[in-house]
């Protein structure tokens, strides 16, 4: 049984001001969403953790086989006019959000596309954590589009200079789980020993 709903890229419309991106719902079959809110990582560190530091089990590590899997990676290929399957995976998943997070940012360059996948339950409008589609570095508002972080919500965009985007502070349970297309495995390598010597001084500091 499928945990992704692939109609959801098939069915979403592509926007391209002011980037290319996508917004779909239901990405996550309905029949499946208790066992991943039961399978999910239980994460006490803030930040993205790799799935290579994560327990993946039961109906969660199913999600990540198959967003890692290439039938996600032909109809992004399809959606947006470009191979995607000559590009490395980089899959990352968050539990814990920090109010640090979300400053507005496009990407780095060794990043082809990103899919954001979330899994929460009843966002509160006014609770900050929406990431927004955004016109330059330094602004919030005005923005092109706020994506709600509910669960089975699915955002993706081709990177570039002008990709900005951000969300306003929030600080508690923000689940949420980022597959970024690479250019190089060096550059997957480079980002997952980054990501551990960041994690790790996240220790000693909270220490």
């Amino acid at each position: 049984m499928n945990v992704i709903d692939l109609n959801s890229v098939r069915d979403a419309e592509r926007s391209a001001s002011p980037y290319d991106f996508i917004l779909g719902s239901n990405f996550l079959q309905a029949n499946v969403l208790d066992d991943l809110r039961r399978d999910f990582p239980n994460i006490v560190k803030p930040g993205y953790l790799t799935v290579d530091e994560v327990d993946l089990h039961g109906r969660f590590k199913t999600l990540i086989d198959e967003l890692e899997g290439p039938e996600l990676t032909e109809e992004l290929s399809r959606k947006f006019g470009q191979d995607l399957h000559q590009f490395p995976r980089l899959t990352t998943i968050m539990k814990r959000s920090q109010s640090k997070y979300g400053a507005i940012h496009t990407d780095g360059p060794s990043k082809v596309m990103t899919m954001l996948v979330y899994m929460n339950d009843d966002w509160q409008q006014d609770a900050g954590g929406r990431l927004r589609v955004l016109y330059d570095e330094k602004n919030f508002e005005p923005y092109a589009l706020e994506v709600p972080p509910n669960m089975g919500t699915m955002f993706a965009f081709l990177r570039s200079d002008k990709s900005w985007h951000g969300h306003r502070p929030f600080a508690g349970e923000r689940r949420v789980v980022q597959v970024a297309w690479v250019k190089s495995q060096a550059d997957v390598d480079r980002k997952k020993k980054h990501n551990k010597m960041a994690q790790f001084f996240k220790g000693i500091f909270k220490r």
